[in-house]
């Protein structure tokens, strides 16, 4: 179900109760689904608005891939795609998330008008970035994973793979929390796809999530598009994975999930907006 309360403590729930939704701005040649598509900082900034008019939340920008094997890119060509984005949608009044591991990424973005860091590093790539957070009173998302883009992400090898996520995420809240960052101000993330890519190894990471809610923070899915999505509905091509995606978000809803990072939002939201009539 939605989230009852002020996310962060800033944005207002939705009176039906459905989750919040974070629309997925990639500023990127090479992301696993819509690489190429927003490169042009003002094809960028449109397809931003688009997805605050088509009900997006949040409007997550990102500029370095964490596609498997993918090259990373330097600090200066990842502010050069992200900063100009994040300041346009900013000024137009979209709450902006940069998505970032990086130190000085964040300092750039947050100062250009980003209101939330989002690190598929939970903060731990670079040794900056939690004291950076913390003093820049920004609020965070801390995700899990296995591996990292360079290398692939790894397969899981435990008998329960939910109980790790679950241990590391309430790890990283507390050192979250002892950097000082409130815990209304963290949201965790189980890191869905980045834990390799079958459905045995997300599915019960879907399944768990009220089991992950109860550690007390929100919790983000972001299974848009996911090979995962296309292993399960028979779908190869990632930009036609909307069906599959649809039921993921619906279910993820169901079990507690408080935001949803979408490539579709205009689909998700009216989605979610059944749902919530259903209920």
């Amino acid at each position: 179900m939605a989230t009852e309360s002020n996310l962060f403590g800033v944005l207002a729930p939705h009176g039906d109760g459905r989750p919040f939704v974070m629309g997925i701005v990639n500023v990127t040649p090479d992301s696993f689904s819509d690489g190429g598509v927003h490169l042009d900082a003002r094809a960028a900034i449109e397809a931003g608005l688009r997805m605050h008019e088509e009900g997006a939340d949040v409007v997550d920008v990102g500029g370095e891939s964490t596609r498997p094997f993918s090259a990373s890119v330097s600090v200066d060509e990842e502010l050069n795609r992200v900063v100009p984005v994040v300041r346009g949608l900013a000024a137009a009044g979209v709450f902006v998330s940069i998505d970032t591991r990086r130190a000085a990424v964040m300092r750039a973005a947050v100062d250009a008008g980003a209101r939330l860091i989002n690190d598929v590093s939970a903060l731990l790539d670079d040794p900056d970035a939690l004291p950076l957070a913390a003093a820049l009173g920004c609020p965070v998302v801390v995700m899990y994973r296995r591996g990292n883009a360079n290398t692939g992400y790894e397969q899981p090898t435990e008998a329960s793979l939910l109980e790790e996520v679950k241990a590391f995420l309430a790890s990283r809240v507390e050192a979250c929390m002892r950097a000082g960052i409130a815990r209304n101000a963290i949201a965790i993330d189980p890191g869905i796809g980045f834990v390799g890519a079958s459905p045995d190894d997300n599915l019960p990471l879907i399944k768990g999530i009220g089991e992950l809610a109860a550690l007390g923070n929100p919790v983000v899915i972001g299974a848009s598009r996911k090979r995962f999505v296309g292993t399960i509905s028979g779908e190869p091509d990632s930009g036609r994975r909307l069906g599959g995606s649809l039921a993921v978000a619906l279910a993820a809803a169901e079990r507690g999930a408080a935001v949803l990072r979408v490539h579709d939002v205009r689909e998700t939201v009216q989605a979610l907006k059944a749902q919530a009539a259903l209920r």
